[in-house]
């Protein structure tokens, strides 16, 4: 069969590598004396799964394990792919053993896979007849079924940091043009929007190499990249580790009254491709949850921040988020409220179903006043300081709870004080006649 020219090959196929030092990045995995690199070396076949973002040579080492053990390599992606393509590929390895040969069964993104789909292929892993390996981009703790993650050994890759970004940039230049004269500082704003995914890089420099030829511009400035390439958002998948990551690390950094790091993960996220709306909707949580009473302008100005970004939009509005960010950072801190409601949630868990006290029941109608229905409700603004000292609120039987404790900080400081000074009252008029 003829081979297609060259030229109509994409560059990402002609630099797939043919042998694991031909591999960029993952020196952690292929170094020598390293995991993979000693799977490869002692001529024995496991089950694994290679967990990490995309564009980090998860396919290529798969296709390379094939390669090196001469194995039949069967891939799914599990996208497009179900149990019927499963039992189609047993089928091939079972033919393919007949033959004297195995079978790798390649999956990529295996987290799509649901519990039967994964099931499907789980006896002929067991019983040998396929090495499975499976790429994901997700936590496999989270995404894989115990009982396939207990077969397969877990090798995490990782982004490819810049100096390796820089390796693979200049076989990608040679190969795609090799006259070709690419700018320092446009060869760093390529490297910034790859953002660590080796396939992006490589497609990138492509891209740039036929608009260069087309233009007949040569050398390529930052001005040329920016003018040929739209810019692609850096990765940033909503619903992955990634996103968690991020919003938790903005969230600590909330937390921790840092408003510069604050800002920087607000940026990353916005930058990234995440919906400001659900940004905003963690502000509002922060505000009750890591700063409550201290501050509560916090609450008021993260549903402001909210609300105006609703009327402005993007990106006029990701600055009141910016805004409202920096002030939680600044805020004064307390759990105290957020502490109380989960110890009051777990004691009712816990404790029977007990009745509202007759003195607190709601009584509409004469029926209910002759049955006892609020008999002996003191009404706060008719006692001393507005303030009926020695009163039970809370279910017979309970007896008082400090499950709020309010801080020293903030707000909540005057809230203490008036707290203890009610207290103090309460144990002066001693328990009421209900108590």
């Amino acid at each position: 069969m003829a081979q297609p020219p060259t030229g109509s090959i994409p560059l990402a196929e002609r630099l797939r590598p043919a042998t694991l030092d031909d591999v960029v990045g993952q020196a952690h995995l292929l170094g020598e004396g390293k995991p993979l690199r000693l799977a490869f070396a002692s001529g024995r076949l496991h089950s694994m799964i290679l967990w990490g973002p995309p564009g980090v040579g998860k396919t290529t080492l798969a296709r390379l394990m094939a390669e090196a053990f001469e194995a039949d390599f069967i891939a799914l992606s599990a996208v497009f792919s179900g149990v019927k393509d499963i039992r189609e590929a047993v089928q091939k390895a079972q033919v393919a053993r007949d033959l004297g040969r195995h079978t790798i069964l390649f999956v990529d993104e295996v987290h799509r896979f649901n519990k039967a789909q994964q099931d499907a292929f789980l006896p002929f892993v067991e019983q040998g007849l396929l090495t499975f390996i499976g790429a994901t981009t997700e936590n496999p703790s989270f995404e894989v079924n115990a009982a396939l993650l207990s077969r397969a050994a877990v090798y995490v890759l990782k982004s490819l940091d810049e100096a390796e970004q820089m390796v693979l940039f200049e076989r990608a230049r040679h190969t795609a043009d090799a006259a070709l004269a690419i700018e320092d500082a446009a060869r760093d704003r390529l490297i910034g929007f790859a953002d660590g995914d080796g396939r992006r890089l490589i497609g990138l420099v492509e891209q740039l190499a036929i608009a260069a030829q087309t233009a007949a511009v040569n050398p390529v400035t930052t001005e040329f990249v920016d003018q040929a390439l739209s810019r692609n958002l850096r990765r940033f998948d909503k619903g992955g580790d990634a996103f968690y990551d991020q919003i938790s690390a903005m969230h600590k950094s909330v937390r921790g009254s840092d408003p510069d790091a604050a800002l920087y993960w607000l940026c990353r996220m916005l930058d990234g491709g995440a919906d400001p709306r659900y940004i905003g909707r963690r502000l509002v949580r922060m505000a009750s949850e890591d700063i409550g009473l201290a501050d509560p302008r916090a609450l008021e100005m993260t549903l402001q921040a909210c609300a105006a970004y609703e009327r402005l939009g993007s990106p006029e509005g990701e600055l009141m988020l910016a805004q409202a960010t920096v002030f939680l950072a600044c805020a004064a801190k307390s759990n105290a409220v957020y502490t109380a409601y989960k110890a009051v949630r777990r004691f009712i868990a816990e404790d029977g179903s007990r009745p509202v006290p007759m003195h607190l029941r709601n009584a509409p109608t004469k029926l209910m006043k002759s049955m006892g229905h609020g008999d002996g409700y003191r009404y706060a603004h008719d006692e001393a300081d507005g303030y009926a000292a020695g009163e039970q609120y809370l279910p017979d039987g309970v007896d008082a709870q400090p499950w709020y404790q309010p801080t020293d900080r903030g707000m909540e400081a005057r809230i203490r004080e008036k707290l203890d000074r009610l207290r103090a009252l309460d144990r002066g008029a001693g328990k009421s006649e209900r108590g």
